[in-house]
This record gives structure tokens, C-alpha cells and sequence, in this order.
């Protein structure tokens, strides 16, 4: 019976008795004790009441608050007063108002410092791509400088035509005068006559 319990029993690390989790399916969430909470939303949350305490609108309503608070508790009959001189209660929540404050503007911040360095890294990642574009243009402009170097220009196909029909003008102009010579003395231009010695006329 021992032999056949341990045949059965799979080896390896399956042979735990935990229950196998399929990996075709989500994972249930864990329960918790904690209070959860949408990190996103606090944070605009947040963002929004430190925006609210850096404005001026915030400094005159405080303002206001505590002078009402302080003009009320002096100068109200004494069974209206609700905190009196030295205003402990008006200390207690400004020094509650501003532990609040602080963590909250440190939270903006940091999810600012965050908007940032993500800006500032898809900056310089559009920067590289912008240096590699001008590079690589540079680099074709060069290249068809080169090629064009090398490739008879209109400007130049324009000068050797030019000299080509001056030279062609220039033929054509010579050729009558040479027409002209010929049929005067019935020689071809250029021909020299040879001069006839004196002996010879006397012996004929």
C-alpha cells in the first residue's frame, strides 16, 4: 500500500498539495485590510488643492477667515465666543491646515518633476532623431554635389556648343577666299610659283 500511495503521488514540484493556478486566467485579487484607492485620481486630487493654495484667491479667503475669526471671538459677547485670547483653536487648524498642505504640494510636485523627465527624455530623443535627419541630408546633399560634379552641366554643354559654332563660323568664312585665289590664277591657294632661270631663255 506504501508503494502504491508513493506511485501515485506526482514528483517534482508538483507534488506540493497546493491547488495549481491556471495561467489561461486572471489571478483574483488579494483581499486587504488597507483602504484602496485610486493612486491617479488622488494625485489630480492633489495637484488640484495645491494649484487652489498657491493662488492669491487662497491668501485673501485665509485673510479674511482670520481676521473674522479673531475680530469675532474679541469683540462678540462672551457667551458667543467660541475660542478666546490666545486663539488656541485658530492655531491648532492652521498648523493642521498647513501638515496637510505640505505633503500635498511635495505630491504635485513630484508627479510635475515626473511630467518633466518625461518630457525632457522624449525631447531628446526627438533632438537625436533631428540630428540623425540633418546628418543623413548632409550627407545626400554631398553626395549629389558629387555626382553632379561628374555630369556635363547645362552651363557647360551651352560653352562647348558656343565654341563649336565659332569654330564652324569660323570655317565657313575661310573657305570663299580660298574659292576666290583659285579661280584668279587657276592654282590652288597657297601655291607658290617657281621663278624661270635666265639660261635657260637664252639657250631656247
Amino acid at each position: 500500500m506504501a508503494a502504491e500511495d508513493r506511485a501515485r503521488q506526482p514528483a517534482g514540484a508538483t507534488a506540493t498539495g497546493r491547488p495549481r493556478t491556471r495561467l489561461d486566467q486572471p489571478r483574483t485579487p488579494r483581499r486587504s485590510l488597507l483602504p484602496s484607492y485610486d493612486p491617479e485620481a488622488f494625485g489630480n486630487i492633489s495637484e488640484r488643492i495645491a494649484r487652489f493654495l498657491g493662488t492669491g484667491r487662497f491668501i485673501v479667503w485665509m485673510t479674511a477667515v482670520i481676521i473674522v475669526w479673531v475680530l469675532w471671538n474679541i469683540f462678540a459677547p462672551r457667551l458667543l465666543r467660541f475660542d478666546e485670547y490666545p486663539f488656541i483653536f485658530l492655531t491648532l487648524a492652521l498648523s493642521l491646515q498647513a501638515s496637510y498642505a505640505a505633503p500635498l504640494i511635495l505630491l504635485a510636485q513630484n508627479r510635475q518633476d515626473d511630467r518633466d523627465r518625461v518630457n525632457l527624455e522624449q525631447d531628446r530623443a526627438q533632438n537625436e532623431r533631428s540630428i540623425a535627419d540633418t546628418e543623413y541630408l548632409t550627407r545626400e546633399v554631398a553626395a549629389l554635389r558629387v555626382g553632379l560634379g561628374e555630369v556635363a552641366t547645362r552651363d557647360w554643354i551651352r560653352s562647348e556648343l558656343q565654341d563649336l559654332l565659332k569654330e564652324i563660323d569660323g570655317r565657313a568664312d575661310g573657305r570663299p577666299h580660298a574659292r576666290a585665289e583659285r579661280r584668279a590664277d587657276g592654282r590652288p591657294p597657297g601655291h607658290q610659283a617657281v621663278p624661270r632661270d635666265e639660261g635657260d631663255d637664252r639657250g631656247r
